[in-house]
């Protein structure tokens, strides 16, 4: 596939604080060449490596993107599950912005009964099914639909494995990543200094603290995946 430019640039990514590592005393040293100073107490992520990184992951997203495969984006701490929700709608991917129920990929049988579950409960919830049920058994039925809704509701149609998943914060989300490992999904993570960065398939430097760093750099991917499923769209 010919590579793109995704418009990558210093000044946006210093504007949203992508730069800003953890203190100095919580690194992990393999982190010691995408760091390029140590300033105030914190290190400094050098942006040169986080857009290269990005590029790689951009152009990984639209070959991916323009063969018709399947995203998974994962990010549950509270201050992301907006972004990721509404970055996982506007590229048609799948998500899981909640909670990390283990197993969820390397026990698939499993969680696609809880999903045949969720999208037989939530037709008979539009069919007015719920309504025939006494009070008791209708709010048992109403608390089960949450609470799968809640955490299974953006992998809804998923019918099979992701062919990629993006992860944002590697720390937060280690369990969702080991599973992509162990079942050879290829993972696209964001990381701060205080991670490994030989985990993910492509790792990119960044501030995972700061919401306007996360969304700069799902933003950019969110870009990429359109343009390559337009891609594949056009060569149907």
């Amino acid at each position: 596939m010919a590579r793109r430019y995704w418009n990558i640039n210093l000044p946006e990514m210093m504007e949203a604080g992508v730069h800003f590592g953890h203190g100095v005393r919580k690194w992990n040293p393999k982190m010691d060449s995408y760091i390029s100073v140590k300033h105030k107490g914190i290190h400094i992520i050098n942006l040169t490596g986080t857009a290269r990184f990005l590029s790689e992951a951009c152009d990984l997203v639209f070959d991916a993107g323009s063969m018709g495969k399947t995203f998974l984006i994962i990010g549950t701490q509270n201050k992301v599950a907006d972004s990721v929700a509404s970055a996982a709608i506007r590229s048609r991917c799948h998500y899981v912005n909640k909670k990390w129920l283990g197993g969820m990929l390397t026990n698939w049988s499993i969680t696609k009964t809880r999903l045949h579950r969720l999208r037989a409960l939530k037709a008979e919830q539009n069919m007015g099914k719920f309504n025939r049920f006494t009070k008791r058994d209708a709010a048992m039925l109403n608390r089960k639909l949450f609470s799968l809704q809640t955490f299974l509701g953006g992998i809804k149609y998923m019918t099979e494995l992701p062919d990629i998943a993006i992860i944002v914060d590697q720390h937060e989300e280690y369990k969702a990543l080991k599973e992509c490992v162990i079942l050879g999904i290829p993972t696209i993570c964001l990381i701060d200094t205080n991670c490994d960065p030989d985990i993910a398939d492509i790792s990119i430097p960044t501030n995972d603290d700061a919401i306007a760093s996360i969304r700069l750099i799902l933003n950019k991917l969110v870009y990429a995946i359109c343009e390559g499923r337009s891609s594949y769209i056009r060569n149907l």
